[in-house]
């Protein structure tokens, strides 16, 4: 296929587990199943007839309501699927249709999952990041291009900080958010882990200051920091070497 036929396939991939992961984050936190039942409207409980599940089209064919009561849909459903779509697409983009693309891909779903379930129930499950580690080092092992070592340290790393954080302060840090760099480390490697815990931290500090100014937030509010720690994540997937090469460059100047 040509490289645009590449990036439209791929484009819809990422749409259709999207899609999917609509389902993982109803479901996952409530303890349902993410096979059975099919789609229904959460008002009226009618199912959802497939051809309004395509991914973002069949919201915008419905206008963005049930097509049995009218009750109105959430935007977060088409947003999720072009977002995951969106990620699909860079992850083809830069490491092209390799075993690292697709692993990459993987790594892309599981954050698209966590920064909306701990949005919404300030959790981050453990049946993703708990198996995501164990993943993250036999990736690391057959298609990523870094060690086992290195996954090891990345897991020790990004985990390791955030748990001596959680020792010294009790409450300072969730284990959901231990977990997740502890994953991410397995994926990305130590050096990854290092800046997605400062970009994670100064994201979540700028989001922290808009949200008591703009918002009403206090400092007792809960924010959740999975989101942060995942945005930062994807920004280190994608632009890691050139942020980790600008920081080294200030020193050999």
């Amino acid at each position: 296929m040509t490289p645009l036929l590449w990036q439209a396939y791929f484009f819809a991939i990422g749409a259709a587990v999207g899609s999917f992961l609509n389902v993982v984050i109803y479901r996952v936190p409530t303890g349902g199943s993410i096979v059975r039942p099919a789609s229904k409207c959460p008002a009226c409980s009618a199912p959802i007839k497939w051809y309004f599940n395509i991914p973002m089209v069949g919201w915008i064919v419905l206008r963005g309501k049930c097509a049995d009561c009218g009750t109105k849909i959430s935007f977060r459903y088409p947003l999720v699927e072009l977002l995951t779509a969106l990620l699909f697409t860079a992850c083809y983009l830069v490491f092209g249709a390799t075993g690292q693309g697709i692993v990459y891909m993987a790594l892309c779903s599981a954050l698209v999952a966590v920064i909306f379930i701990d949005i919404d129930h300030l959790i981050i499950p453990d049946v993703i990041t708990l198996p995501g580690i164990v993943v993250g080092f036999v990736c690391a092992w057959f298609f990523l291009p870094m060690t086992m070592w290195d996954s090891f340290f990345g897991f020790l790393a990004g985990g390791g900080i955030f748990f001596l954080i959680a020792v010294i302060k009790p409450g300072g840090m969730g284990g959901g958010d231990i977990k997740l760099m502890a994953m991410v480390g397995a994926f990305l490697g130590w050096k990854a882990a290092l800046l997605i815990i400062f970009l994670g931290s100064l994201i979540g500090s700028v989001g922290g200051i808009f949200g008591i100014t703009f918002f009403g937030k206090t400092k007792e509010t809960l924010i959740p920091f999975g989101p942060y720690l995942a945005f930062a994540t994807i920004i280190s997937l994608f632009f890691k070497d050139a942020l980790i090469n600008s920081y080294l460059s200030l020193f050999t100047r």
